[in-house]
């Protein structure tokens, strides 16, 4: 089973990242749980949303507390919110940001961290910093937890035509771009 714990800002979109991957999961034959962490939250306020994915029944019910991996769509979390608490040994970091591969480095020392500037691709290609669907092309490198064009389908459902597509531009060129940092 692999648990992903989602890091963001209400209305930057984690819990649709979550979903998105969940149904594209599902898809492909998979289990898979996507759900949020919020309580009376209003836009800008940390939230959670969490995913699992298993190529057998999921039982568990519970917030993800041992993720394999963090995806972190605003960077400002790291100092506020502890994104990486709970990671697993081995387990990666996803974080869009803009810093350089040695900043990231010495932010998160011996961790796998796999970063792309999310916000400018999001601006470039949809026009808004909204960051969640650039992010799963991220976190689709990172993890292999779903195949890249398995996410095109929840993406026209959830976006309609125009819409999806630049969402798929987006995470297409995230995926892209993504740059790997493997642990020493």
């Amino acid at each position: 089973m692999v648990e992903v714990r989602f890091h963001g800002r209400g209305g930057q979109g984690a819990v649709t990242s979550a979903e998105i991957i969940a149904q594209a999961a599902i898809k492909q034959g998979m289990s898979a749980q996507a759900f949020p962490s919020f309580g009376p939250e209003r836009r800008g306020a940390p939230v959670q949303a969490f995913l699992r994915v298993s190529d057998k029944p999921i039982k568990l019910r519970s917030k993800v507390y041992k993720p394999d991996s963090v995806l972190i769509l605003d960077p400002t979390l790291v100092v506020s919110a502890n994104p990486t608490d709970g990671l697993k040994e081995g387990g990666y970091i996803v974080i869009n940001s803009n810093k350089s591969a040695e900043e990231l480095k010495t932010l998160f020392p011996g961790r796998n961290i796999v970063f792309v500037d999310a916000t400018k691709i999001a601006k470039e290609e949809l026009g808004v910093p909204i960051t969640n669907t650039t992010m799963l092309g991220a976190l689709v490198k990172a993890t292999g937890v779903v195949e890249l064009n398995t996410l095109e389908e929840p993406i026209r459902a959830r976006f309609g035509s125009a819409g999806g597509q630049k969402n798929i531009n987006a995470y297409t060129r995230a995926y892209n771009e993504a740059t790997v940092i493997k642990a020493q």
